[in-house]
């Protein structure tokens, strides 16, 4: 027995057509031909375009009749057609009347907002054909790849060690010694990299289809080729970056990243994807039509009353996330990725836009961000908020969360930061390293409310933390007035690379009191991608046009600062090792346990006691009988943090009899003294007192 809904019932030119499904809204295979659905509120017309693949003309042109609209949705099935070899767009007539928020043009041809694949940037940095009319070319996926029972892992988020990178940076540098630098293929091919480095979770960085070519141009400074490297400004939130794969230029990206997904799951690594629903590529009013713009201005963005463009992101226009077609698309968007391509969680640029009223005033309980938080296909995925935006919102420690999103601290990165020079805060300190109760206990909000970091992409690296009191982003052709100014840097005596042995000494010195304090921290912590191999910019920290040397690792450097590397693994497999550094609620600051010890206690130089008025010195015990996870408890755990310049002798606490405290690691000592293999600390000789050194950090075990 045939299918009714598999016959055409009209016919336009040598074209076999039927009404459509208005949903789901995209281009979806079924059977004998493809079903496509545009919705626009405003549009009085609307036409299909169909073009072999490459082709600057169509060879079809398709009006959408009355017979095919449903409400505010064009849909017809389309039969017969080479889905594999087409690409398709739109043209929409409509009213141009800016005052009112509409802005349509029949002339132009527009990519569908939830196309799955997107052509026209098909090889990074291949520079196009500006000429062609139809830039960002919306394809059809046909989806027939083999997960073999893969699953989203469902880490618990306490014991998650997130590691941003940069899918074309992490490999792209020849010292990478992969088959095809740069591309999802690649990181394959580090997964072993990965896992001796104990890393569970990557974050990329945008991974959606963007232009590479926005706003490109050649510095002024160095002469090169400056790009949109970074890919926050995408154009399709559905499609995968076809430049970011090998096989992009086949139009297979999205086989190549579910591939790589797969093999990070086999390997029980999480995977993040940093997303951008705070704006799009289309910029301002002189910005490119692309998408929405010709579809439905008034619908997919915050507009001023004169119908001008708010700009929250920074970027030239802002997504309007909370009209409720809008909303939709990224509650869409978000499912599709989590079912299609198993991704484990989302990092959420600019979050704050997100909770952004249409008029642009923040709201008390944004319906995007709460059904976000309570959507059944989302339950399980992690949900992490940049909470701030470009226009002056910053909600860290404020975040709407309903229990369920978590924030990049960025009041972490600060006080940590800060401490680290000597010239922080001991009382922010306290509260950063048990995951910030001050910001998130009020509102019954656990530890790993808080993602901590000392770095991200937006920044220095943590090598040109210690090594730039200022940036350095001449390259960038803005005069260095790009990037941010306040980044709490010290360059420990000398500007820039050195020869001075004593500096390069101190500084991998900070390098590692700076990652102690993030690994024995409360909350999730986040590294950035090549601080374990002392990765430099040069200075640079704001890297987003630099898809060169300044912003590729270079893999030499594993050698190179080799003590860094083997300090970072034994760091974070002591992390994995100890539940009591892995709370999911935080400390009560008293004995529940009846071992005679609070779950934490704070000292220092004296036992017991806490100078706090020295801004320097912090010292702090965990009980391990407090920290169970399942029914094991833990060792004890003691730390002591002297950021001073001169040495501390730091007064132990009793332990319970039979007990002794073990050396697990000593900043201040040369390696392969300055850490052990988690399980395999030294027996301390004076169990009473530590001389801790100058700009130090002391680990010990209690067992």
């Amino acid at each position: 027995m045939q299918r009714i809904d598999a016959h055409s019932t009209h016919k336009y030119g040598d074209f076999k057509l039927r009404i459509g499904k208005p949903l789901p809204f995209g281009a979806t295979i079924v059977p004998g031909g493809v079903n496509f659905s545009v919705y626009s509120s405003y549009a009085t017309s609307c036409e299909l375009l169909l073009f072999n693949k490459h082709e600057t003309n169509p060879f079809g042109i398709i009006p959408f009749t009355n017979d095919f609209r449903i409400g505010n949705v064009f849909t017809m099935v389309v039969f017969d057609i080479d889905y594999e070899n087409i690409e398709y767009g739109y043209r929409m007539d409509g009213p141009f009347d800016p005052g009112s928020g509409h802005r349509f043009d029949k002339t132009k041809i527009l990519m569908d907002p939830y196309a799955k694949l997107i052509g026209g940037r098909d090889i990074f940095g291949e520079k196009p054909d500006w000429d062609d009319p139809y830039q960002h070319r919306a394809r059809i996926l046909y989806d027939d790849f083999d997960w073999e029972n893969d699953h989203p892992l469902e880490t618990p988020v306490e014991d998650l060690v997130i590691y941003e990178m940069h899918v074309r940076g992490f490999t792209k540098h020849k010292s990478s010694k992969v088959k095809y630098p740069g591309t999802f293929a690649a990181i394959r091919e580090k997964i072993p990299y990965l896992k001796e480095l104990k890393i569970n979770c990557v974050e990329l960085m945008p991974i959606h289809e963007f232009d590479e070519f926005e706003n490109s141009r050649i510095s002024p400074v160095t002469g090169q080729m400056l790009l949109n490297y970074w890919g926050y400004s995408n154009l399709g939130y559905f499609a995968p970056k076809a430049g970011l794969a090998a096989t992009g230029k086949y139009g297979m990206q999205a086989d190549e990243l579910k591939a790589l997904i797969k093999d990070l799951h086999k390997n029980n690594i999480e995977v993040i994807l940093d997303v951008v629903f705070n704006h799009t590529a289309e910029g301002n009013e002189k910005g490119p039509y692309i998408s929405y713009r010709g579809i439905d201005n008034k619908t997919y963005y915050m507009l001023t009353p004169e119908g001008y463009y708010y700009n929250f992101s920074g970027c030239g226009n802002t997504l309007n996330c909370n009209n409720p077609i809008t909303r939709n698309m990224i509650l869409d968007c978000l499912r599709y990725w989590a079912t299609d391509y198993h991704i484990d969680g989302f990092r959420f640029d600019l979050a704050s836009i997100l909770g952004r009223n249409q008029d642009g005033a923040p709201m008390h309980s944004p319906p995007l961000l709460e059904v976000l938080a309570f959507d059944p296909i989302l339950a399980k995925c992690k949900l992490i908020a940049e909470a701030w935006d470009a226009g002056g919102l910053y909600q860290v420690g404020s975040f709407p969360s309903w229990g369920r999103w978590a924030e990049w601290n960025g009041k972490y990165r600060d006080d940590l930061r800060k401490f680290l020079k000597g010239n922080g805060s001991s009382g922010a300190m306290s509260q950063r390293l048990q995951g910030s109760p001050d910001l998130y206990q009020w509102q019954q909000r656990g530890a790993c409310a808080s993602i901590n970091f000392i770095t991200a992409h937006d920044g220095f690296t943590l090598m040109d933390l210690v090594s730039y009191n200022g940036k350095h982003n001449e390259a960038n052709g803005e005069n260095n007035n790009d990037g941010g100014n306040d980044n709490d840097s010290w360059n420990c005596g000398f500007e820039g690379e050195t020869d001075d042995p004593n500096i390069a000494n101190l500084r991998k010195k900070q390098i590692k009191n700076a990652v102690t304090m993030l690994l024995i921290s409360q909350g999730t912590p986040m590294i950035l991608s090549g601080d374990e191999m002392g990765n430099t910019q040069w200075g640079n920290n704001n890297a987003y046009c630099q898809d060169n040397e300044i912003s590729w690792l270079d893999w030499n450097m594993t050698e190179k600062n080799s003590e860094l590397l083997n300090y970072f693994k034994k760091m974070i497999a002591f992390r994995h090792k100890h539940p009591v550094l892995r709370s999911n609620t935080h400390f009560r600051n008293y004995d529940y346990a009846g071992s005679g010890y609070p779950d934490i206690s704070w000292h220092g130089t004296k036992a017991w006691y806490t100078d706090w008025s020295n801004n320097s010195i912090l010292a702090f015990l965990l009980c391990g009988k407090h920290a169970k996870q399942g029914k094991v408890q833990d060792n004890y755990f003691y730390a002591a943090m002297n950021m001073h310049w001169e040495m501390h002798g730091f007064e132990l606490p009793k332990l319970p009899v039979n007990m002794s405290w073990y050396v697990f690691a000593n900043t201040d000592v040369a390696p392969p003294f300055d850490i052990c293999e988690p399980g395999q600390e030294y027996l301390m000789e004076n169990q009473n007192e530590f001389l801790v050194g100058p700009r130090s950090i002391i680990i010990l075990i209690g067992k």
